[in-house]
């Protein structure tokens, strides 16, 4: 690990700026979790209990089981938001494992890119000689972030920031303050699902390209769905002020929601401009 305290620091400021925005997403992604079959592990199997979690929680039960869980979540109050991320699934994952994966992880990612890009623009010799220290060339901003390895001490601040907000608030409180954010989500989904499917990639470049999507997604944000070929100019120019690198475009444009002919006008645009 080199010496890039300087950045690790300026990703922990960016993530406080952003933490609106994590309570929004971790909130959304627990609506509807209330109505699942409530699952529990008894002598190492896994079975249903014969209600929802909701059902546990109407009931005042804990809906986290004996057998499964994180010890940093334990003693939690039956049916907050912490007892429910020390339930398991009806796969056996605990719920807690899955937020890490679903939400924790791309936005700690798309937070350090944005770190990254900021560093890029206001700290430019320092920039480069982190640039040299890591080998990278820069071109990559999540190829940047990995080298750094900053992600994993950021995700667990990131977690202890949303515990710190969230442990101790009823599920369905949490439900229904991420309600709205949820309905976009799902329009966004069918948006995406009816759109031709993208070219298929190695599982490295969906990986490496996480962040980029993550970014990308965000800076249409204010674009009508799905963004027509006459907007095509808005679209290009809010992904480069993201800090999406030209490079990245063609691996980016098919997972945003946009209308049939957008991604290509765009890339027409990029060419001209070269």
């Amino acid at each position: 690990m080199f010496d890039v305290d300087w950045m690790g620091q300026l990703s922990r400021e960016v993530l406080r700026e952003r933490l609106p925005a994590l309570i929004a997403e971790t909130c959304a992604w627990t609506v509807g979790m209330s109505d699942r079959p409530h699952h529990e592990r008894r002598r190492g199997r896994l079975g249903e209990t014969g209600g929802t979690i909701g059902d546990r929680i109407a009931r005042g039960q804990a809906v986290s089981g004996e057998e499964d869980g994180r010890l940093d979540l334990g003693d939690a109050r039956p049916g907050s938001f912490r007892d429910v991320l020390n339930a398991v699934d009806a796969t056996g994952v605990l719920y807690a494992d899955r937020f890490d994966r679903e939400v924790l992880e791309p936005f700690v990612l798309a937070t350090c890119v944005l770190a990254a890009e900021r560093a890029r623009a206001t700290r430019r010799a320092e920039w480069a000689e982190l640039l040299d220290d890591l080998g990278e060339d820069g071109r990559d901003l999540v190829g940047v972030v990995r080298a750094g390895e900053w992600e994993a001490s950021l995700r667990t601040e990131a977690e202890h920031l949303v515990l710190a907000a969230l442990a101790d608030v009823p599920l369905l409180e949490v439900e229904a303050e991420g309600l709205p954010l949820s309905l976009v989500r799902a329009a966004e989904a069918l948006t995406r699902e009816a759109a031709a499917p993208p070219p298929s990639a190695s599982p490295g470049e969906d990986s490496a390209a996480s962040g980029a999507v993550f970014l990308a997604r965000a800076a249409l944000a204010d674009l009508d769905e799905p963004v027509p070929p006459s907007q095509a100019d808005r679209v290009l120019t809010a992904l480069l002020a993201e800090g999406i690198e030209p490079e990245e475009l063609p691996a980016v444009l098919p997972h945003l929601p946009l209308a049939p002919g957008t991604a290509e006008a765009v890339l027409t645009l990029l060419d001209a401009g070269r």
